[in-house]
């Protein structure tokens, strides 16, 4: 595995663990304006790359196909949203107010399944950054290099603010600066394990690889419309969410087509 593969990989990584380290540099909770910014920006970066980084690459792919061409990117965005549905389903959303759980038993609940519900969320990303980076040691002539580094960039911006997101609320909730930021971490640990095993399985994932981008297309797409923007449109002031998910976009867009 070459230097240049490894370092795509670890990137997303990179952008989660200085997300999560605002915790040393930032108050306790994040202003419900800044929030909304930030989920705002992330979403139009993840949007933008499922389509310009996953789902035009896997139509490109199945050219051969003619008219047709379209199938294996239907059948892996529908795919990857019924396992993002499934996960929602076995780990619940934590719709919980103060009057429902209290007390420390009910906050480390509460940690442990934010947590783990993220860092399931990310591993669709990191198979994601597999896929290409797969694709592109295998000489693939539609995934570049510096493709797949759009790809890695965007999702490491993406999750940068998700970063934040996770460690800032659990600072909120009494939990230590080194914790909140280990948890933050940790919980995008899954995505370069997750690229390294597409990586490893390469002769196993190519065949597929159409329905696997569009796979990880489906999964963040889901992410996007079900947590995203109902987060950055909540409250007053929810175009702030709006301007910063155009802003996302259009960077992650340039991104893809000036280094693709």
């Amino acid at each position: 595995m070459t230097g240049t593969v490894i370092r795509g990989i670890m990137i997303p990584f990179l952008g989660t663990s200085l997300g999560a380290a605002m915790v040393f540099f930032m108050k306790r909770t994040l202003h419900p304006l800044v929030h909304r910014a930030l989920t705002g920006f992330a979403a139009g970066v993840m949007v933008a790359a499922s389509i310009w980084s996953l789902l035009i690459p896997a139509m490109e792919q199945a050219a051969d196909m003619g008219s047709w061409a379209f199938v294996p990117a239907a059948a892996g965005f529908w795919i990857g949203i019924l396992f993002l549905l499934l996960l929602d389903h076995v780990i619940p959303h934590l719709h919980m107010n103060s009057t429902e759980c209290e007390g420390p038993k009910c906050h480390l609940q509460k940690t442990t399944m934010l947590v783990l519900a993220v860092t399931l969320h990310n591993l669709p990303e990191g198979m994601a950054v597999g896929v290409v980076y797969a694709g592109m040691s295998e000489g693939n002539a539609y995934i570049t290099a510096a493709g797949a580094l759009a790809l890695s960039l965007g999702i490491a911006i993406q999750n940068f603010p998700e970063g934040a997101i996770i460690s800032m609320p659990l600072r909120a909730e009494g939990v230590g600066k080194p914790k909140a930021f280990l948890y933050g971490m940790l919980s995008g640990i899954v995505e370069p394990l997750g690229a390294l095993v597409t990586i490893l399985a390469a002769s196993i994932v190519l065949p597929a690889l159409p329905y696997l981008l569009s796979f990880a297309a489906g999964a963040m797409m889901y992410v996007v419309v079900e947590e995203l923007i109902p987060e950055m449109s909540s409250g007053k002031h929810s175009n702030v969410g709006t301007v910063f998910f155009a802003l996302g976009f259009t960077l992650m867009m340039t991104l893809d087509v000036a280094l693709g």
